[in-house]
Order: C-alpha cells, then structure tokens, then sequence
C-alpha cells in the first residue's frame, strides 16, 4: 500500500522502504547496564527499532543513557501518565507510542503533542483489542476488526486536530483473522505507516506459527510497513521470527536461509541437534545462501541439489554436498566444521 514515509531516528519507514522488524525489551529500562546489554543483541540479531516501556521517572531518565551506547532507534511506551511521554523525549526517545485514550483529557494530550511537534518526534497511536472502548463494543456487539479500525482512527482524528500528523497506526488483537481483517480495512481508510503485530501470540512455539499466520496474509497484501513478533520468550527470537517470516513472503535478501529434512526411520544421527546447531551457526555470516541439513546419506545429496551447500550424516560418517554435488567425505563429528570452512571461504 502506498503509505507515507515516516523517520524514526535513522529508520525510514513506509513509502515503500523495506519493512521493518521492531522488539520490545523485557528488562526493567532503569537499569541501563541490562537495558543495553538486551539491545545490543537484539541488534546483532537483526532488530532495526526496539522498543523500552516507560512507567516512571527513572526509566525515562534512563533513556538517555541507553541512547547513548546503541545503535538503534528507541521507541518509549507509555501508558496512561502523559507526563512520561514527556520525559521520555526529552531524554530522546525517537518515537513514543501511546493511546490518547488512556493518558488524559485533551490539554494532556495537547502537551504530549506540542512536545513531539517541537522535536518533529513521531506518535505511534497504539490500540488493542484487549482495551477497546466500552462504547465501541456496544456499537458494534463486541470486539471487532470494525471497532478496533474506529477507535484508531478517532485517536489519530485527535492527534491530528492539533495540527499533527507525524503518525504512526497499530492496531493489534490475539485473534488472527480480526487481526487481518482490521488491517484490510484499516489500510483503505488511510495512507498512515502501519506497525503490525499478533499481540499476545503465546510462546515461541503457539506464538511464531499465529504469528506467521497473521503477519504473512496481511503482508502478502502490501499492508504493514513495520512489524515485531510478539513472543512469550526471549526477545531475540522475536526477531529472528519475524527475518523468517519477511524471508519466506520474499520481503527479505540476505542472510543465510537453513532448510533441513524431517526425521525419519533411516535418520542414523542427531539430526534435529545437529540442524539446531547449523541455524545457529549461519546466524552469524550475511550471505545470501540456502543450506541443506539432510539425515541420511542416500538421499541427501539428490534432496539437497537446490541448496548451495548441505551436509548429510550417516551412520558415523557424513557428506558435505555443494550444488547437490557431494564434494567431500567426513566422519560425522567433522559435519559442522566442514560446513563452517565452506561458509568462511564461500566468496574467495
């Protein structure tokens, strides 16, 4: 969909610029030295926007130490106490998400803005299904895609009415399929960049497939110029979910894709350790590559043929394939350094 762009810190979002993966950090933003050390791994993973929750004078006061050893832009979440939106850009938050609904009447709101305006610092108008207006349920007979686009866009009427359009929108339900649809309709009602997300998803496992589910439909329409994943886990995996997910729709180059074969009765190795161990190790190089991980001898190399490199084990032995090629035999302990020597000198 052919949104505005909007700048958030040195991230561009919308207009057609590459979608971007947002996390939150689960540590207390306090304290910094934890705050930090969250960051910067969420940062090595792949995360190009985090996101620190803001519930008192301390943590916004953090803020600014934070920004100081990061690399990435901060969003500050605030919830209910104008005045921590507040604080929290002027210890230089880069975004703030907030929902006008919960912080206050509108001279509240009118401070938050003129603040924002000042700094040209970018509103994120938060909604959730979990917190729709009593008013809007009765309206439409409980929680629905329709409400959850109304409450939105009257939050963005109020930005908006104090000469303010420095927007972001997300709206964000635990139902998949009102999730879409609430996008769907949101996506003609306006031309504001879209942060996307399955709230509440569950854990990494019930999580990462809602999440696909969701995050996929409504990607695969255009619709959504940011997205997190939304994980009851470390937050790290949240991103390497959501490069995942962006790598299948094809709205991602780069970075290695792993592919690896089911279990099955001629499986003579660890097979799920050992493919657990490679997605591990091609996290860390930036090529452009698929590698095979294949559980047996006889059939790897043919299953294998579409990927770059593969190996495959067998009873204490294994194959290292290249192009579905096998190019070289190694004992089975070998497997993983074969592969990372391939890795290390594939552009030389």
């Amino acid at each position: 969909m052919n949104t505005k762009t909007i700048q958030i810190g040195d991230c561009l979002i919308g207009g057609g610029n590459p979608i971007a993966i947002q996390s939150m950090t689960n540590t207390k933003t306090e304290d910094v030295q934890a705050s930090v050390a969250q960051i910067l791994k969420l940062e090595a993973a792949g995360c190009q926007i985090v996101r620190c929750t803001v519930p008192n004078q301390k943590a916004a006061d953090a803020l600014s130490q934070i920004k100081k050893q990061i690399h990435i832009p901060l969003v500050a979440d605030i919830h209910f106490d104008y005045r921590m939106a507040i604080a929290a850009m002027e210890n230089g938050a880069d975004k703030i998400r907030i929902n006008p609904g919960n912080i206050g009447g509108k001279e509240k709101i009118e401070a938050v803005i003129a603040v924002a305006k000042e700094r040209n610092i970018p509103i994120r108008v938060g909604v959730n299904s979990g917190s729709l207006e009593k008013e809007l349920i009765e309206k439409y007979h409980g929680v629905t895609a329709e409400g959850l686009v109304e409450s939105a866009l009257d939050k963005v009427n109020i930005i908006e009415s104090f000469g303010y359009d420095n927007i972001v929108i997300s709206i964000k339900s635990s139902n998949v399929m009102m999730c879409v649809k609430a996008h769907e309709i949101i996506a003609q009602k306006t031309n504001y960049p879209l942060h996307v997300g399955i709230t509440e998803s569950g854990t990494i496992f019930s999580g990462s497939i809602k999440s696909a589910i969701g995050l996929g439909i409504i990607l695969n329409q255009g619709i959504g110029d940011t997205i997190r994943v939304s994980l009851t886990d470390d937050p790290v995996k949240e991103v390497e979910a959501a490069k995942i997910i962006l790598k299948t729709l094809g709205l991602r180059k780069g970075g290695i894709e792993v592919v690896s074969c089911p279990t099955c009765g001629r499986t003579q190795i660890d097979l799920i350790g050992l493919a657990t161990k490679v997605e591990e190790m091609a996290a860390g190089y930036d090529l452009n590559l698929k590698v095979a991980v294949m559980g047996c001898v006889v059939n790897g190399p043919g299953e294998a043929k579409e990927a770059d490199l593969g190996i495959a084990g067998g009873d204490g032995c294994g194959v290292l394939i290249k192009k579905g090629e096998v190019i070289r035999k190694v004992d089975e302990s070998q497997l993983l350094d074969a592969l990372k020597y391939e890795l290390e000198h594939w552009n030389q």
